[in-house]
């Protein structure tokens, strides 16, 4: 193997300073950057990994290991001179690759690109068709780019990913009548819809002086309840206004918007350590790509990178259409973090900015919910209903929560009012069905219209075992014990460690005269009190006093009806 001889290399590690004080040598530094890496720690990772690249700078896996590091974390500027060296050492490496060609993109090198990809030095046939489609284009020889992109609609599967990048080309250099015969197509092998496949084909019909169609085609793809990007489209293009072509506006831009859909396809795949690749790849050549950052910040989210998810959300300028969208990611990653309180202060601030939109305050509603401040989340859902100007399906879910919240505080009139609008919106909705139907039960009030409502939500959702706990809980509170045995068994089988599931399974055992069985569930209850969600609902000193001296003597302690006279009509 050649010597390392780059000083980009050197100055990489000079760069970085000290390290954590575990990777005190080689194998300590590569452990611990291994173990950061398996965890999603992508800087704590690069650290690690560029010090034990300085104490064994020849080493293939550690300069790969670095380069995906610096990648993942965007830091383009120092992922490429570690693969800068592995090209020059002949390693084999595709991420190495995806760095270089990155490089020679940003730089306009496109006869280097070409070569690259003809040496199969690029990143992978999908990608490496199109980004060979827009460096010919990037040469000035287009007849070469639409073949480039032609020869990849004939590849398996490219066909939607190839016309799309076909008609933003062409559209680039003003043949927008090409790009919408293509953008326009329908049925099997047409160009991917996306919503910024629909952005472009609106931009491409108002150039074309065809607004009346635009706006034909918004409403139809995005329904007339739209946000502030979308509106602001919709605005122009009801005043006559010509929208500009943006979608793409440079070689660059293209290339960029090729890693973007790679990485949007990707991640329905749940690739999560690829896709953050791509999207980093994307934003870097296209730093306003404003959609490439939010899908960066999204990936990170979901990879419970909390702390890297919130900074990519800054990136998202305050003036720009999505810095609502952005400003609402930041807050869920800011909440998942631990982190309530600066959550809060991101929503109230977004209230004030963007106080119009009935999102922001749904959000904050649903925060303030899940921290259990109802009294915050009804005020925040009362906003968000009075900005609505039509009842729209979506609004099922804001009168279901704010329900949920009344029944909280004890305002149960306002709650079951709330539960029935949602039903009216949204009729065969399992979730409210049952919390309406198992609240009733609770109430002991309406009984017969609280089974046929559980029933119903159990014929929608036959697995899920909080529904199912309400039937067989609706069946014992009528009395009809032996017919709950089967529904709550099958409850504790679909969630055998929630302490509610267990405690009522041990209810209706006792009811039914299996004693022994009644006391092991109250036990198995009592192992599983701090589980989850159920435990704030559980009561450990009453399943303590049932095992103490029986369901009967607490029933009548509590002044509640005996269990013989329970489905006693008279």
């Amino acid at each position: 193997m050649k010597p390392l001889k780059s000083l980009a290399l050197v100055a990489l590690v000079m760069q970085l300073g000290s390290a954590p004080a575990v990777a005190e040598g080689l194998a300590g530094a590569y452990l611990a950057g291994r173990q950061a890496r398996f965890a999603g720690d992508f800087q704590a990772a690069a650290d690690y990994y560029t010090v034990a690249l300085a104490r064994d700078p020849s080493n293939p896996s550690l300069m790969e290991a670095t380069v995906v590091s610096f990648l993942s974390l965007g830091r383009i500027d120092r992922a490429l001179p570690v693969a800068t060296v592995m090209e020059e050492q002949g390693l084999k490496s595709q991420l190495s690759h995806m760095v270089l060609l990155a490089d020679e993109a940003w730089n306009g090198r496109y006869d280097d690109l070409l070569e690259r990809i003809a040496d199969k030095r690029a990143i992978g046939d999908l990608v490496d068709g199109l980004i060979a489609g827009w460096s010919h284009l990037g040469k000035g020889a287009m007849s070469d780019a639409i073949d480039q992109f032609d020869a990849a609609a004939d590849e398996p599967g490219q066909r939607g990913f190839a016309f799309y990048h076909k008609a933003l080309a062409l559209a680039m250099v003003g043949d927008f009548e090409s790009a919408e015969e293509i953008l326009g197509a329908q049925g099997p092998g047409a160009a991917v819809q996306t919503r910024r496949g629909v952005i472009a084909r609106l931009q491409v019909l108002s150039q074309l002086d065809q607004n009346a169609k635009a706006l034909e085609v918004l409403e139809h793809s995005f329904g007339t309840s739209l946000d502030p990007e979308l509106a602001q489209i919709r605005d122009a293009l009801t005043a006559g206004e010509t929208l500009d072509f943006t979608i793409v506006t440079s070689v660059r831009d293209g290339i960029s918007e090729v890693l973007y859909s790679i990485a949007g396809a990707l991640r329905g795949e749940a690739r999560g350590h690829d896709t953050i690749l791509f999207a980093r790849l994307a934003e870097y050549l296209r730093p306003g790509h404003i959609d490439a950052i939010l899908l960066s910040a999204e990936i990170l989210d979901d990879m419970e990178q909390f702390d890297l998810a919130t900074e990519a959300y800054r990136k998202v300028p305050r003036d720009d259409p999505a810095f609502h969208a952005a400003e609402l990611g930041r807050a869920e990653a800011l909440r998942k973090a631990d982190k309530p309180d600066a959550a809060i202060e991101v929503l109230e601030q977004l209230a004030e900015t963007h106080g119009d939109l009935p999102v922001v305050h749904n959000t904050l509603g649903d925060l303030m919910r899940t921290l259990e401040r109802y009294e915050d989340a009804i005020g925040s859902y009362d906003r968000a209903l009075a900005l609505y100007g039509k009842t729209e399906d979506s609004q099922w879910f804001v009168y279901y929560a704010r329900g949920i919240c009344h029944e909280r505080t004890g305002d149960w009139p306002q709650a079951e009012a709330d539960f029935r609008k949602a039903l009216e919106i949204d009729p065969d909705r399992p979730e409210v069905l049952n919390y309406l139907g198992y609240s009733l039960v609770e109430k002991s009030d309406k009984l017969d219209e609280a089974l046929e409502l559980i029933e119903r939500a159990v014929a929608a959702r036959p697995d899920s075992g909080y529904i199912v706990d309400s039937l067989g809980w609706a069946l014992y509170r009528l009395g009809r014990y032996d017919e709950a045995v089967g529904h709550m068994e099958r409850a504790a089988e679909l969630m055998s460690i929630d302490p509610i599931v267990n405690d009522h399974l041990g209810d209706v055992y006792w009811a039914v005269g299996r004693y022994r069985e009644a006391e092991f569930q109250w036990k198995r209850a009592l192992s599983f009190v701090d589980h989850g969600d159920a435990a704030e609902d559980a009561n450990p000193d009453r399943i303590r006093r049932k095992l103490e001296v029986g369901l009967d003597k607490v029933l009548a302690e509590e002044g509640a009806a005996p269990l013989k006279v329970a489905g006693d009509d008279g």
